[in-house]
This record gives C-alpha cells, structure tokens and sequence, in this order.
C-alpha cells in the first residue's frame, strides 16, 4: 500500500471548494496515478473516524504559457484534482486547523 501522503498532495483552495465544504465534498489536488480507492483509503487513513462515501476525480491538462523575452513557450504541469463527499452525521475534516 501506498504512503496517504503520497496519494493526498495538499487541498484546493478556491471560492468554489469552500463553497463546496458547507455540503460536506473536500477538494484535494492528488498524484496523476491514483484511483479512486485509493484516494478514499488514503483520506480514511489521514482523518481517522471520517468515512468517505464517494469520490469524484478531474485530470486539468496544464495551460501553454508563453515567455515574453526568448518568445517559446512552456506549459504549467498538468493536474489531478480529486472530489471528496463525506457521510453525512458529523463528519468532517479540520483543514485549516492551527495547532
């Protein structure tokens, strides 16, 4: 198996995600090659007592940027972003918790 933190990279943080924490779906940014088992076995394992009940993923092809000085060009990598919905009852994940 596979280290969680190696599955789960960081959390997206947008408008969007936080608008989505109030209906219980996490956002996260996670390695190209995970499936959806493992990301639910990895955000199980890194929050225990939290039960994942489904898990959405979208791979967002990097965008082509240009270099204003040489005039080539680049791209921003590509990403996998992955959709987290918890159990409804409680569940929840302190993301941005201060210790």
């Amino acid at each position: 198996m596979k280290d969680p933190r190696d599955v789960i990279l960081r959390p997206v943080v947008s408008e969007k995600s936080y608008a989505l924490l109030d209906e219980g779906v996490y956002t996260f940014e996670v390695a190209t090659e995970a499936s959806k088992p493992e990301i639910r076995d990895a955000v199980e394992a890194i929050w225990p007592g939290v039960r994942v009940t489904n898990v959405n993923t979208l791979n967002r092809k990097g965008k082509r940027k240009r270099n204003r000085r040489s005039l080539t060009f680049g791209s921003r990598p590509t990403v996998k972003r992955a959709l987290v919905t918890l159990a409804e009852g409680g569940d929840q994940i302190d993301l941005f918790e201060v210790k």
